[in-house]
């Protein structure tokens, strides 16, 4: 078993992990199972590997002919992936490899040979353990650094897209990846608002110059919530990224090799839906999933993050 590769290892959306114990609950955990049909040979990609949730469910029904490869961005997490995945198989006296990448699941067309892999899962969702750490500055529902990148040594932060960019620029971003009516009202007080340097001072300018917005299920968000939605999403090129994935996704996969996609914004959804929809009419894949699959009510009563969570499923033809 590989837990240790030339670039590190992996993670992705997961929460809280340590001496041993998880508190982590993944998304449509048994849902997303049961569409990659894992067979105990065969080798499957965790595109967002976290904390090991899914991924340790899959390894967990590999035998030793069997391959597991994880893909993450967040050196910090991978630790605790590699850890939760080597609990997962240790009493077994035959264990599946296991290859974890510190890198974007947009490099996976390089990484993976073609034809090779007979399930890809992905989970979109933004690690609840990045999202629950006020270093990392993904929330505004504790003070910090305004940060937000999944890889640590990349290059831009949120800092700079608040702080540098041209208000129109910073308009246009808010208005496409966070499909905010307000962008203009918005870029506008934070130009003047400059320097920000906490998410508890960007989300007091955003809410200042936005009004609450109801959820399309009628609950209230808070202000803030899109705009640092679309920051994110542009920190992390995650839209590019999930591009990249979907491309790559039928060269990689084996005939009869099925992808598995969670995504929990209508950007993500979309292009998920629209890729599998045009493979479908290309030939490349069988729709299993017309409608997305969703959490049911006893496991957002649960975990209430899985509340916008949709999974879509097709298999390779």
């Amino acid at each position: 078993m590989d837990l240790g590769n030339e670039s590190g290892v992996n993670t992705g959306a997961a929460s809280g992990a340590h001496g041993g114990r998880f508190s982590h609950a993944p998304v449509l955990l048994q849902e997303a199972i049961d569409f990659l049909a894992v067979k105990r040979d065969g080798c499957y990609v965790d595109a967002t590997l976290g904390l090991g949730g899914h991924g340790s469910a899959i390894a967990g029904l590999l035998g030793p002919g069997g391959k597991l490869i994880g893909f993450d961005k967040d050196t910090v997490a991978m630790e605790m992936a590699r850890a939760r995945l080597a609990s997962a198989v240790e009493d077994r006296p035959e264990k599946p490899a296991i290859e974890l990448l510190h890198a974007s699941f947009a490099e996976l067309a390089e990484r993976v040979p073609p034809g090779s892999v007979d399930g890809i899962l992905a989970d979109l969702g933004v690690s609840s353990m990045q999202l629950d750490n006020a270093a990392r500055g993904f929330s505004f529902q504790a003070d910090g650094k305004l940060d937000m990148r999944m890889n640590p040594d990349a290059e831009l932060s949120a800092d700079q897209v608040v702080n540098q960019f041209g208000e129109s620029d910073l308009a246009d971003l808010i208005y496409r990846l966070g499909e905010e009516r307000r962008s203009r009202r918005i870029a506008r007080a934070i130009v003047r608002a400059r320097p920000i340097r906490s998410t508890a001072h960007l989300a007091q300018v955003v809410s200042a110059a936005a009004r609450p917005m109801k959820s399309p299920r009628g609950r209230g968000i808070h202000p803030a919530t899109l705009t640092f939605q679309a920051i994110r999403i542009y920190v992390n090129r995650e839209l590019e990224d999930i591009e990249a994935l979907l491309k790559a996704a039928p060269r990689v996969l084996k005939p009869g090799g099925r992808l598995v996609v969670i995504s929990f914004h209508s950007l993500e959804d979309r292009l998920v839906k629209d890729a599998i929809r045009d493979g479908a009419h290309g030939g490349l894949y069988q729709m299993l999933t017309k409608k997305p699959v969703i959490a049911s009510e006893e496991e957002i009563r649960s975990n209430a993050r899985s509340r916008s969570a949709k999974l879509r499923a097709a298999q390779r033809l």
